[in-house]
């Protein structure tokens, strides 16, 4: 026999896994997996990490603030309420 390619063996096996089953896979939305090296996958999984981190970080400091029943007010040291003890009244 003569050697086919790969694109003809893939047809073949596609033609006969048709025949066999009518179960298909679901279309691909997202592009296909890629190789990585070592250090790009190290990379992504420290910055997977220290999202995942933070993110944790504002969920209990959210969930302590709800338990201490603790409100963030706007601080303003130069606002109007901060100017009214340093007037400087005339005695006389």
């Amino acid at each position: 026999g003569s050697p086919i390619t790969t694109e003809e063996r893939r047809l073949r096996d596609k033609k006969h896994l048709n025949d066999i089953t009518a179960a298909r896979l679901p279309p691909l939305h997202h592009s296909p997996a890629k190789l990585l090296s070592i250090e790009e996958s190290i990379a992504i999984q420290m910055q997977q990490k220290e999202a995942y981190e933070e993110m944790q970080a504002k969920l209990a400091a959210q969930k302590l603030a709800e338990r201490l029943n603790i409100k963030m007010l706007r601080f303003e040291p130069e606002g109007e309420a901060s100017m009214q003890y340093r007037e400087v009244r005339d005695e006389d």
